[in-house]
């Protein structure tokens, strides 16, 4: 299989990295002297600096800064073959309604979380409603600073809207927010959301005093943590006071969520997040940065 790569920057080289190990031969869209060092290193099989000039291929994946996606997206789709795109699908919610018109059936967006083991074990618990009856959801985000040119809500924001639709169903509502407004940038944000089956409470941030990864699933009998983004169990705090491991080991999510992709180009069946779910998590956080305002 021929896979298309446009983008091999930090994160990017990841992507190269698991393509290849999915075994497919990828070929690499990059431009400075660092990115194109990273794809050859990385084992590209050809690197251009166009989407053009990539030949034909089977799927492609782009990895590029949020504001340039609207138009990568958009060129890649130019290439007929299903698209694969780094969250947020973009950062305007004009342009993501547009994107998920355009390719319905063909453009998925890269939530990572979807496919993490602790999220699928919290998920599991929502839909069985082991601990009874589900009463919304928690999630923290927040770290010292922020490499990317754009701020901490469009950055860190999209995975937990993504874990929200993967446990509660759908992407939550907008209800209220408030945060800390630094330089035109929303760099602390807290929200609440909810959906049909329960509430969101959300907090990102790239101005805390240390990295917090978290999410909790609040149940009538219990709240089910997983306390980080390495580890491997969900811990439920019962009601009468025990506490119950549940082991959520398996693989990583950047390498499930390609190996979904790769599938789905194979002949299988598409990956999480469509484009229509891109688009809806892109008007979710153009909705709450209004309320923060």
């Amino acid at each position: 299989m021929i896979v298309g790569l446009v983008g091999c920057g930090h994160w990017g080289v990841n992507i190269l990295r698991d393509l290849r190990a999915l075994g497919c031969d990828v070929r690499v869209v990059a431009r400075s002297d660092a990115s194109v060092a990273r794809a050859r290193n990385g084992g590209a099989a050809a690197v251009v600096p166009e989407i053009g000039e990539l030949g034909a291929v089977d799927g492609i994946v782009t990895c590029t800064p949020i504001e340039t996606h609207a138009d990568v997206i958009e060129e890649a789709l130019a290439a007929d073959a299903p698209v694969f795109t780094e969250k947020p699908l973009c950062d305007d919610a004009g342009d993501a309604a547009r994107l998920a018109a355009l390719a319905p059936d063909r453009l998925f967006v890269m939530d990572k979380w979807r496919y993490h083991p602790g999220v699928a074990a919290i998920a599991d618990l929502a839909q069985s409603q082991r601990f009874g009856l589900v009463h919304g959801l928690r999630t923290v985000r927040v770290q010292q600073g922020n490499r990317h040119s754009e701020d901490a809500v469009w950055v860190l924001a999209p995975h937990d809207l993504a874990i929200a639709l993967e446990v509660l169903g759908d992407v939550p509502r907008p209800r209220a927010a408030g945060g800390q407004w630094a330089n035109g940038q929303l760099v602390t944000m807290h929200a609440l959301l909810d959906t049909d089956r329960g509430w969101h409470a959300m907090e990102v941030s790239e101005r805390a005093p240390a990295a917090e990864r978290r999410i909790e699933l609040h149940c009538d009998e219990g709240v089910a943590v997983l306390g980080g983004g390495w580890d491997e169990h969900v811990l439920v705090h019962v009601r009468d006071g025990r506490k119950e491991r549940i082991e959520a080991s398996g693989e990583l999510p950047l390498l499930a969520e390609l190996r979904a992709f790769v599938g789905f180009v194979d002949g299988g069946p598409p990956p999480k997040s469509s484009a229509a779910e891109g688009a809806a998590v892109v008007a979710a956080i153009a909705a709450l940065r209004a309320l923060a305002s």
